[in-house]
């Protein structure tokens, strides 16, 4: 913020008649690279080689020249104005009441947990549509709700154009590995590694993918409770630990008949949410036409960048890297294929793949839209963007421009968006540890103790889940949540989709090579 000065207009003025420096106040937007000028906003006279100094939960304007030769002994003292808008009862009724409806429904289906079978696959009960549905959710989560329109907002489409390799992924798992893992009804992605090549292979691949979901639990965490605490005004503590209370206990209660169908409630409210504040963006700007007339002349759309240059996000790169990127979850990742395995039958199976497909392409280019949207809002309405971090700009935007009620349904459902991921993190890892270690090493053990154990130990992950992304509101400096995601999983998740490759697409292989392949 400048406050008025010397602006050279009045250089030529006679000192004598000098009616004093220029009292308009000018601020710079950091985000929005937008000056914002306020004619006459000064409430003093305009002082130049003034100090100012932070004093008293303000600014002090000590003294300084008002016109050439001219000091003045006055002091003037400034406070910012936030502006931000307020959540409201309104916004937190819909809040808790959304929130109690997720516990709600895990009591509905606590009475079908009988069995680690009921507990891990929903006993076989989910249609395909809701399979396909669960997918989406746990792949969309909370890092593509924001972390999407953020990189939009931020910069241009590039990181889209991966997106389209899906429909290749989806052939691949359908035809190749579906087969195997609804053929052989294996209990987890892992146990087919056993039959495929040994116990160790089982084991390892199992380790990794726990490795990989303690990493995963924090972040889808961390990212959502940052901005909810920012336009909520909790702490960011106390968002994480509401969260990750509310996914233990409905997903302990509930077990995944309960994450599925959760899921497919968060994922209505989220897409519903999107396109509502798409509209609304539309609506000030004028239809598509006055979007796309601030959008294209920024290069905001660009999906492709056709250079060579391996060290840059160009379109070859992102779609090799998009295409193993999207390989690791839909082979490797329990918590996806155990959907696949929720389901009557291979063919229900296969339809739930294609289900979130047909989803995820559309649902990729809205979230981009949105944030490209966000963007020339902004651009518009400077005023209204307060600095932070990019991954709240949608959650903010939410609670500014959308109706009360609107925005606090929007809101939950972040809420629900974070901990539909957290709640396949905990039951997944429950399942694989169970019937990938405890029961394998200890065949003769009940299914009782195996279930108990399970439940123990999703109320473990929560916990770690809890613990670890209050250590990263701590401590981590990340720009955009979403590419160190996907850091973590190529780093704990390529290994394993190269043991699962040479499974699927070998004849034979030893143990000691799925050990390479994983390497």
């Amino acid at each position: 913020m400048i406050t008025g000065g010397l602006d050279g207009s009045r250089i030529d003025v006679n000192p004598a008649r000098h009616p004093g420096f220029v009292r308009e106040v000018l601020v710079y937007h950091t985000i929005t690279d937008t000056w914002l000028r306020q004619p006459d906003g000064s409430p003093t006279p305009s002082a130049i080689v003034a100090p100012v100094v932070a004093w008293g939960g303000g600014w002090v304007i000590v003294g300084g020249e008002i016109r050439p030769a001219v000091r003045t002994p006055s002091m003037a003292l400034g406070a910012l104005e936030t502006g931000e808008v307020a959540f409201g009862v309104a916004n937190w009724s819909v809040v808790v009441a959304y929130l109690a409806a997720l516990l709600l429904m895990s009591l509905y289906f606590s009475r079908r947990e009988q069995t680690t079978h009921d507990f891990f696959l929903a006993g076989r009960r989910i249609p395909w549509w809701a399979a396909g549905l669960s997918i989406f959710g746990t792949q969309l989560s909370a890092l593509t709700f924001m972390a999407a329109p953020a990189v939009a907002y931020s910069s241009d489409w590039i990181r889209m154009s991966g997106g389209w390799t899906l429909i290749l992924v989806a052939g691949l798992v359908v035809v190749f590995f579906l087969p195997f893992f609804r053929r052989l009804e294996v209990s987890t992605a892992y146990e087919y590694l056993e039959r495929r090549f040994s116990l160790a292979v089982r084991l390892f691949a199992s380790t990794m993918f726990v490795l990989f979901q303690l990493g995963r639990i924090g972040i889808v965490l961390f990212l959502p409770a940052i901005a909810l605490a920012a336009v909520t005004g909790l702490d960011v503590v106390a968002c994480i630990v509401v969260m990750g209370f509310i996914c233990t206990a409905y997903t302990v209660v509930g077990g995944m008949e309960a994450v599925i169908w959760t899921d497919v409630m968060q994922v209505v409210v989220l897409l519903a949410s999107a396109v509502w504040c798409l509209g609304v963006i539309l609506a000030d700007a004028g239809g598509p036409a006055g979007l796309l007339a601030v959008a294209v002349p920024q290069d905001k759309l660009r999906m492709f960048d056709w250079r060579w240059d391996p060290t840059a996000m160009v379109a070859w790169v992102m779609l090799v890297g998009s295409m193993f990127t999207s390989l690791v979850p839909y082979t490797t990742d329990q918590s996806v294929i155990q959907r696949y395995m929720t389901t009557r039958d291979e063919a229900a199976a296969a339809r739930s793949v294609w289900t979130n497909t047909i989803i995820s392409i559309p649902a990729g280019l809205l979230f981009f839209a949105l944030g490209t949207a966000l963007y020339v809002f902004y651009q518009s309405h400077p005023e209204l963007l307060r600095a932070g971090r990019h991954d709240e700009i949608l959650p903010r935007f939410m609670v500014q421009q959308l109706p009360a009620g609107l925005a606090g349904l929007g809101i939950a459902g972040i809420f629900a968006a974070s901990m539909s991921s957290l709640d396949s993190s905990m039951n997944s890892v429950a399942a694989s540890l169970v019937n990938d270690v405890y029961r394998r090493l200890r065949p003769a053990v009940t299914d009782a103790a195996c279930l108990r154990l399970a439940k123990g130990i999703t109320v473990a992950m929560g916990a770690i889940g809890v613990g670890t992304a209050i250590l990263l509101a701590s401590r981590a400096d990340m720009r955009f949540a979403a590419d160190y995601f996907n850091g973590l999983m190529g780093l704990l998740g390529g290994g394993l989709a190269g043991v699962f490759l040479l499974a699927v697409f070998t004849p034979r292989s030893a143990s000691w090579r799925a050990f390479w392949s994983a390497t």
